[in-house]
């Protein structure tokens, strides 16, 4: 594995251990002060992975367009997500990183456009966009602790 995906791979895996106690209930409850959920958080991990590498590329994401839309920067929980969404999620963390990997052995990539994150990090190649992944995930993966503790 590419060593900067693996920095992505083991927090998904510790985040999932850490929620893996919760109900169903907990992970879509809304705690008071946020605007969104446990769940919500995953599903958006995955989402902007999909964005950042795939769709700046101009290439379609690999979970399609629902899930995406559900989860993608600037949306929030709109309904209650049941067990297999989870279950979904859970599978997407995993999966969406192994298809990562086997498409940066290839040239797909290769129309990345430059671009600044709204937390002013220029991204000029989806090498980049892997290398910025991590410190994205982090925000989201402290607010699922935090949520998890008081759900």
């Amino acid at each position: 594995m590419i060593k900067a995906l693996d920095y992505i791979v083991q927090p998904r895996k510790k985040v999932l251990e850490i929620i893996k106690p919760l109900s169903i209930e907990q992970v879509n409850h809304i705690p008071t002060g946020f605007n969104n959920n446990i769940i919500w958080n995953l599903g958006h991990m995955i989402a902007a992975q999909q964005g950042i590498c795939y769709k700046r590329a101009g290439l379609d994401t690999i979970v399609g367009e629902e899930f995406f839309d559900r989860y993608k920067p600037g949306s929030k929980p709109e309904q209650f997500f049941d067990a297999i969404e989870l279950e979904k999620i859970i599978g997407l963390l995993s999966t969406t990183i192994t298809q990562l990997e086997a498409d940066l052995k290839t040239d797909m990539f290769g129309n990345y456009p430059a671009f600044t994150t709204r937390y002013g990090i220029e991204l000029t190649s989806v090498d980049d966009a892997v290398q910025f992944l991590p410190f994205h995930e982090g925000l989201h993966i402290g607010t699922i602790v935090a949520m998890s503790k008081i759900v």
